[in-house]
Formats: structure tokens, C-alpha cells, sequence
């Protein structure tokens, strides 16, 4: 027997309150439906459950087991939408299913289009078979969304950043360490070209945008920047080869692969090196240096008892 279908109404709030049944039921549906594959997964030879386990959607949301099994046991707590755009996320929704869940538990949807930080499936898919390749998703405004281990061994963990300093042409003019990354013969072009992207996109998306609002803020603090910005460079792209400077390894040199998510104005950038080439051989030392950095951070985060990820 189907349970009653619809959501419960706080009436002395006048809001939609959570609908626990329809969020446990979507929950197990969607879980049920994803194979270790479609996450870059292993499935491994004692696999019995249909779909994937709690404990690997949980980790995949970056949250505890306990919490996300609880949400499909309809208990709980009533989750946050931070909570539930991770757990969107972790799922793999689609946009149409991103939206209904932050409707069953309650929440009105975010935005759609260019401030949305939702990544669409496809482009999750390609991203979960690059883990032994630098590679990370950002935003038109250069904020980082996901990287790979090797990623975060190559730049460091850019989702740790908050506010303003979360776009890379923000840090830029106002951290200097953002810079000791990069060439520094490639640092003036460099300036130009996050001048010259922010303009772009601010004239893209107009004077109330999130584009315009970092402008401000850069013209305010940054007499590097005020100069740049007064030359109305526009169309100034990014380099296809990459100098980045490694506190460990030293400089290296990288081709960069960019795909484009149009719906969502994402970006998947991918870090090569020549095979046989000195740089080539200092991202396969990277690899070990990076492995050993991130098992030995996720230790001490498990450690104090706090779940490794960006939420």
C-alpha cells in the first residue's frame, strides 16, 4: 500500500516543511540506480547490493553514514540546502532532479545558468575517470568546483577558498602567494588576461552581476588591477601550455584541454604533460608526492573526527 502523497505545511510559518517519506523514497531510488562505475568506483567481487552502498554515497557527499542513512530512514534532522545541494551533487542529479529534491526537503531551488554551481552528470562522469590526471571544474569567474588528487597536488586544494577569494582572477591581485604557482615571466600577461576575463564576463552577465560585484571590489583594493582594467582589454585566452612553478618539483610545463559545459557556463580543465619530456617525468613524481600529502591529511581529519571533503 502506497503511502499519501504530498508535503506537510508548517501553517503558523505559512512554508513547505520537509516531505521525509518522499525524500527517503527518491534517496534509495536514485542510490539504487548508480553503479560503482558511474562514480569511478571500484565494484569489487563481494558487491550484493543493487546499486551503490550508503557508506559510498555517503562519501561521495561528504558527509557521515550514519546522517545520509538516516535521511533514508525518514529521521533526522531537517537538512540544510548546503546539505542537500551536496547530496545532489554526490547523486549525480540532473538539474530537473536537483530541483526536486531540494523541494522535497523543503527548499526552494537554486538558480539555474551561470551562478549555479550544480556540475551537470555528464560532465561528472568524465571528471571521475581523470583521477591519476590534473584536472579540475571551475566556474566562468575561475572558481574551483572539483579537483583530482593529482589537481590538488599540483595547485594546492582551491575549494578551501571562501567569499571573493574563491575566483582565481580575485586572488590573483590580492594574494601574492596565488602567484608563486606561476612563471614569473608569464605574471603580466597573466594580469592582463584575468583583467581582460572578468570584463568579458561582466559585460556578459550585466552591472548586478556577481562579475561586476568582484570588479568593485578589485578596483577598490588593487592599483595593479585599476591599471589593467583601464585598458579595456577584452579577448585575451588562456595559454595552451601552462608554466607552473612546484614548490617541490620545480617548474613544469602543461598542456591544458579545456571542455565546456554551455548550460552551466562550466569549465573541465585537463593537465598534460609530453611523455618522455622533464616535465612529463616531474608530474609522475608528483603523483607519489601527492598520494602520500593526501593520505596523510585525510588521516588527521578522520582523526578529529571530521568527514574529508568540501562540506
Amino acid at each position: 500500500m502506497h503511502k499519501r502523497i504530498g508535503f506537510r505545511t508548517d501553517e503558523q510559518k505559512g512554508r513547505e516543511v520537509i516531505d521525509r517519506t518522499g525524500l527517503a523514497e527518491f534517496l534509495r531510488r536514485r542510490r539504487e540506480s548508480l553503479q560503482p562505475e558511474d562514480v569511478g568506483l571500484p565494484r569489487g567481487r563481494r558487491r550484493r547490493t543493487s546499486g551503490l552502498r550508503r557508506e559510498e554515497v555517503a562519501a561521495l557527499c561528504h558527509m557521515s553514514t550514519d546522517y545520509y542513512a538516516r535521511l533514508e530512514r525518514e529521521r533526522g534532522p531537517h537538512p540544510s540546502e548546503q546539505m542537500i545541494a551536496s547530496i545532489a551533487q554526490g547523486l549525480r542529479l540532473s538539474l530537473d532532479e536537483r530541483d526536486h529534491l531540494f523541494r522535497l526537503a523543503g527548499h526552494q531551488p537554486p538558480l539555474r545558468g551561470a551562478a549555479s554551481e550544480h556540475i551537470s552528470p555528464g560532465m561528472l562522469r568524465i571528471f571521475d575517470r581523470l583521477q591519476d590526471t590534473p584536472a579540475e571544474i571551475v566556474t566562468e569567474l575561475g572558481e574551483t568546483l572539483r579537483q583530482t588528487p593529482l589537481g590538488i597536488a599540483l595547485t594546492g586544494d582551491l575549494t578551501e577558498y571562501t567569499g571573493p577569494a574563491r575566483s582565481i582572477g580575485y586572488r590573483w591581485f590580492t594574494d601574492p602567494a596565488t602567484r608563486e604557482r606561476y612563471a614569473p615571466e608569464d605574471h603580466a600577461f597573466l594580469t592582463r588576461m584575468f583583467a581582460s576575463g572578468l570584463r568579458g564576463v561582466l559585460t556578459l552577465r550585466g552591472p548586478d552581476s556577481h562579475a561586476a560585484h568582484l570588479a568593485d571590489l578589485l578596483l577598490a583594493q588593487s592599483e595593479e588591477f585599476r591599471e589593467a582594467w583601464d585598458l579595456h582589454e577584452v579577448g585575451i585566452r588562456p595559454r595552451e601550455v601552462k608554466r607552473f612553478v612546484h614548490p617541490e618539483v620545480g617548474p613544469m610545463d602543461l598542456t591544458c584541454q579545456t571542455l565546456l559545459e554551455p548550460g552551466q557556463s562550466h569549465f573541465l580543465l585537463v593537465y598534460t604533460a609530453i611523455p618522455g619530456s622533464e616535465s612529463y617525468a616531474k608530474l609522475e613524481l608528483l603523483s607519489v608526492i601527492g598520494s602520500q600529502t593526501l593520505d596523510q591529511g585525510v588521516s588527521e581529519r578522520s582523526g578529529d573526527g571530521i568527514v574529508p571533503g568540501h562540506y
